[in-house]
């Protein structure tokens, strides 16, 4: 059954016919993900390309031929387009069929072929988009250009990973480029935000929302307090250097057994120096550490500790979507409303390469004074990674339905390296409780009765 044909009810709805307006948007994203990614890697060698880097983490090059291929099977075969590749190559760029400790094994593309497949497939896309695509249609894959999309939103989140993967970096020194000017707010007050209970928006009705986040619907959350501010580097060293890590009182019990067998004393990339004195490792360069910055490469069972020991929790996923859009109830695209992200309201894009201090974006705050929530870096929240009600997978299982239960905790916001295509109020990421590599960080809550 053909999904480009298929009135399938887990798609976006149609409503009006869609019209070719998207057609503009969605070249410019697929190329703005083009653009980071060959960005990212440019200049390095061959050699750094292939390696492992960590168990964690592909190849950087099964990546790049992995978005390419993720491309032509959606944008060309999918739509009705002539395939470049067999079908049977798909299978080296398979994530469900290859874990990432194992993908240097494979008969992987050399760099030279891999970055020239993207090319071609984005040459084939972009004829296919402007010649070979109806104007007007109601199929599911195309209703406000979806397919081009979550195509899009896929390549960012690679680049993302690619990210991380460059930060997992030992052997080789990653040259950071020139960054945006880190700005300085001076100090912030660190309190607390009062959310009254109410009947709150919960999921995303934008036209390229992954399945995950449908459908929408209310939910009553009961009134809570948020912090204003994600914790900050400076507040977790409290933690740290007050024996948060060797006190058994503040951990899950499955924590403080990752804790103890992995030896842990402090976040990922934290060096301490005599006299207390602490540094970070930052791609591969040694710089002091800055308090007023968020934290960033803390695992769940870090941040649900310090929150615990802070006589606090973590924020259910409603609770911070409810800070998101607002305690009014108006369903929000984003915590300061349905303009777009810019470097005045968030901390996206990738090109700060790294948390900026609290306080930098003013005009990024919600409703009811909640800064940061989007960028920076995405934040734990208390919550399972399950389906709303009514979930139905489009267009396939592996995007998010094999990952629900309890296995997995849900992040919010987005991070410094996100994009601002696949960042919103509704927006649903996911990961193991125990992962550290990611740009991850958290805020505290608690009880408001």
């Amino acid at each position: 059954m053909s999904l480009l044909a298929d009135g399938f009810s887990g798609a976006p709805r149609a409503g009006a016919r869609a019209k070719t307006a998207w057609k503009a948007r969605a070249w410019r994203e697929l190329r703005d993900a083009r653009a980071r990614l060959l960005g990212l890697l440019s200049g390095l060698p061959e050699s750094v390309l292939v390696r492992q880097h960590s168990s964690l983490m592909s190849p950087l090059i099964w990546d790049v031929a992995h978005v390419a291929n993720y491309e032509e099977q959606w944008l060309l075969r999918a739509l009705g387009a002539p395939a470049l590749t067999d079908p049977a190559f798909d299978r080296v760029y398979d994530a469900f069929q290859h874990p990432r400790a194992t993908r240097a094994t494979l008969p992987l593309l050399p760099p030279e072929a891999a970055f020239a497949y993207a090319a071609r497939v984005r040459d084939a896309v972009r004829e296919h988009l402007e010649d070979g695509l109806p104007e007007h249609t109601d199929a599911p894959l195309l209703v406000d250009g979806y397919v081009f999309g979550m195509v899009a939103q896929h390549e960012q989140q690679h680049v993302e990973t690619l990210a991380a993967t460059l930060q997992l970096m030992t052997e080789v020194e990653y040259r950071v480029p020139a960054s945006r000017l880190r700005p300085h707010p001076g100090p912030v007050a660190r309190h607390e935000v009062f959310i009254p209970g109410g009947v709150s928006p919960m999921g995303s009705r934008h036209p390229w929302a992954f399945d995950n986040e449908r459908p929408a619907h209310a939910r009553h959350v009961p009134p809570f307090f948020i912090d204003a501010h994600p914790v900050t580097n400076g507040e977790y060293r409290v933690f740290v250097e007050s024996g948060g890590y060797d006190d058994a009182r503040w951990w899950h019990p499955k924590g403080w057994d990752f804790v103890r067998a992995e030896r842990l004393r402090h976040p990922q990339f934290w060096l301490a120096q005599e006299g207390r004195r602490w540094l970070r490792r930052r791609f591969g360069q040694v710089e002091p550490l800055p308090w007023d910055e968020p934290v960033q490469h803390v695992c769940w069972y870090e941040a649900d500790a310090y929150a615990r020991w802070a006589g606090k929790r973590l924020p259910t996923e409603a609770e911070w979507e409810r800070a998101a859009h607002g305690s009014d109830g108006v369903a929000r695209e984003h915590p300061w409303g349905d303009a777009p992200p810019t470097a005045e309201r968030a901390n996206l894009g990738g090109d700060a390469w790294g948390p900026l201090p609290v306080g930098s974006h003013p005009e990024g705050r919600s409703q009811d004074g909640v800064w940061g929530l989007l960028g920076d870096v995405w934040e734990w929240t208390a919550s399972d990674f399950t389906p709303y009600p009514g979930f139905r997978a489009f267009p396939y299982r592996e995007y998010s339905e094999v990952f629900f239960g309890d296995e997995y905790k849900v992040l919010r916001g987005g991070a410094w390296a996100s994009a601002p295509v696949a960042v919103r109020n509704g927006f649903r990421n996911w990961d193991f409780p125990i992962r550290r590599q990611i740009f991850a960080g958290f805020r505290c809550a608690r009880d408001g009765r």
